[in-house]
Formats: C-alpha cells, sequence, structure tokens
C-alpha cells in the first residue's frame, strides 16, 4: 500500500539524520536486531555482516568523513509482503578537513517487516563505473 511505501522510505531519513549526526546508537536501530544484517560499501575492504563488523565500517566513515545531506535521487520501491527493497540513487554531501565534497552514489536496501516496524537487512553502496562507455554493457577498457 502507499502508507507501506511512505514507511520504507522514511527509514531513508531516519538513516540519514543518524549518520550525519554521526550517532551509531541511532543507526543500528534503523536495522534488524541480531547478527543477521550486511554491508557492502563503496570501498574495496567494506564487505562484511554481523552488527560488529557493520559497526566498524560506519565508525571508520565517521572518522574520515563528516556527511552534511543526503540528497535523493531516482528511486524504486517494491514490496512484497513482510520484505521490501529500496533501489535509489543519491548524492551524499561530505566535508573531509574543511573541504565540501559531494560523492553519487547507489545503494540497494533489503527490509524486513518486524514488530517494532520496517527495518533493515542489508545495504549495498556502488559507485557508477565511469570506466564503462554510456550504452556499454561492460568495461572495455577504452573511454
Amino acid at each position: 500500500t502507499m502508507t507501506e511505501q511512505v514507511l520504507v522510505l522514511a527509514t531513508l531519513e531516519k538513516y540519514a539524520e543518524a549518520y550525519c549526526a554521526k550517532d551509531i546508537d541511532r543507526l543500528m536501530v534503523i536495522f534488524v536486531d541480531g547478527e543477521s544484517i550486511s554491508l557492502i560499501g563503496t570501498g574495496s575492504d567494506e564487505l562484511c555482516s554481523g552488527k560488529e563488523a557493520v559497526i566498524a565500517i560506519f565508525q571508520g566513515n565517521f572518522r574520515d568523513a563528516t556527511a552534511t545531506r543526503f540528497q535523493w535521487g531516482w528511486k524504486s520501491t517494491a514490496i512484497h509482503g513482510d520484505s521490501a527493497t529500496i533501489a535509489i540513487a543519491l548524492n551524499i554531501h561530505l566535508k573531509i578537513d574543511d573541504e565540501a565534497l559531494v560523492v553519487p552514489v547507489r545503494w540497494t536496501v533489503s527490509l524486513a517487516m518486524t514488530e517494532a516496524g520496517w527495518k533493515w537487512v542489508h545495504r549495498h553502496a556502488s559507485a557508477a563505473a565511469d570506466s564503462q562507455q554510456r550504452g556499454s554493457a561492460y568495461p572495455t577498457g577504452t573511454n
């Protein structure tokens, strides 16, 4: 329903607020309880599962930069019973050593309906491949 879609998308704002505040407790409340969570980031080493490992990645992110704003772009939401998927493009506005930076990323977020409402199970972030020509299915090594 439209209401469920609104509730699913509202988790993005909760994530953005907690992330910008560097509030790890508020951020982890967005995920399901327990160890069955996973995260893939844009860094080659950002590939993990389990609560402690996910927390460690977020704390590394917080250490390296301060996010000031999440700017949402194209999005698609699919809800199937007690599970949902958000596919979304976004720009993360960051400050690194007083320098402003905008990082375009793409996310896939998997959610599950729990007694406490919609919670994240997995978040996958990727950057669009700039080694790939527009209209080409694979990087060819020539731009």
